[in-house]
């Protein structure tokens, strides 16, 4: 399949995705549907001029929404968004605006703390690192179904799925580099120079990605799949990077989620690459997973030796937070893989909505 060139590819409404200074409105992420009494409120206050109270923390909605559920994460990733690319047609003011940080530090209140209760947590860091070292003789995990089971479909689903988070991959971890120091520091760095193509913007991750799925036939703007991507597994994997990177306080927690993405990645990536080849897909598809095969092994030692043995030399007192970030990261991401897989087993799409 021919791979177009992506800075020229147009998203869903025909507008070019190249914005420059005085960024167009349709230069962010599409705002979509409300799917409950949280993100009903939320973007119905974000369609207004900023300094509008958005008036859904003091309790009602925001105290019985579900942690993990549809409404709560939408209207969280919808917040974070906003520290990133913005969104359609909503004043880039909301950013900073006092109300919509309250609301959003309440749904970080209502998630991290039920990460906190469920997400099983290791004494060290360096246990819940080696736990991820140790292969399933039987695996079960997505990257296993796609190589052995999946069909093209599949493929395409899990790209749209990911590119929430692939888009913006390493964006939100280099928020910790002014809280590092040392060899902390230096290894992130090292590590975000490689994720950032090394200079050459065309070899920058992001842009891998966005070759990956023009060459399985999506369409690679940033953002372009929220709405039928969002789901509530998907979403909650991407809003943890995003609220521990935003958080100096969490500094130790988006070390350890470096760390496990880092550690998992490479084993992952060579399944994802045996996949796309038996599926039949382009060239740019696969070498998106063959580039992380080799990278992130070496990324795995760096991350593990530098950034988090630096960071506990530094600080040791965040050993648990580290140990924390780790073992949400891995939590999460194993019940989206259950989600997604329980779905496709059903014979079902796992989108909220399938791919045209």
């Amino acid at each position: 399949m021919n791979v177009p060139e992506v800075s020229a590819l147009p998203d869903a409404r025909g507008v070019p995705p190249a914005c420059g200074v005085g960024v167009p409105p349709a230069c962010g992420v599409g705002v979509p549907p409300a799917c409950g009494g949280v993100s009903e409120a939320l973007i119905g206050a974000l369609r207004r001029e900023p300094g509008r109270a958005v008036e859904v923390c003091a309790g009602g909605p925001v105290e019985g929404a579900e942690p993990y559920g549809e409404d709560l994460q939408l209207a969280l990733y919808l917040c974070y968004e906003l520290h990133y690319r913005g969104l359609d047609g909503v004043d880039a003011a909301w950013e900073w605006d006092p109300e919509l940080l309250r609301l959003r530090g309440a749904l970080e209140e209502r998630f991290l703390g039920a990460l906190r209760t469920d997400a099983p947590t290791h004494e060290t860091p360096a246990e819940a690192l080696d736990a991820l070292l140790v292969e399933p003789v039987n695996g079960t995990g997505l990257s296993f179904y796609l190589r052995d089971e999946g069909e093209l479909w599949h493929l395409r689903e899990y790209a749209a799925l990911r590119s929430l988070y692939h888009l913006k991959e390493a964006d939100p971890h280099a928020w910790a580099i002014p809280r590092l120091s040392g060899r902390a520091k230096a290894g992130l760095v090292a590590v975000e120079y490689d994720e950032f193509g090394a200079g050459r913007a065309e070899r920058a991750h992001a842009r891998l990605y966005a070759e990956l799925m023009a060459d399985l036939g999506l369409n690679p703007a940033y953002g372009r799949y929220l709405e039928e991507a969002g789901t509530a597994e998907a979403l909650c994997t991407v809003n943890l990077m995003s609220m521990l990177g935003l958080h100096r306080v969490l500094r130790g927690g988006l070390v350890g989620h470096f760390a496990a993405l880092e550690t998992m990645s490479s084993p992952g990536s060579r399944r994802m690459a045996q996949a796309l080849e038996r599926a039949g897909a382009g060239e740019a598809a696969v070498g998106f997973h063959l580039e992380h095969v080799e990278a992130d092994a070496v990324h795995e030692q760096l991350v593990r030796r530098e950034v988090v043995g630096g960071l506990l030399e530094d600080e040791p007192w965040l050993a648990r937070d580290v140990a924390f970030g780790v073992d949400a990261t891995v939590w999460l991401e194993d019940r989206f893989a259950e989600a997604v897989r329980g779905a496709w087993e059903r014979g079902e799409s796992a989108l909220r909505r399938p791919l045209s």
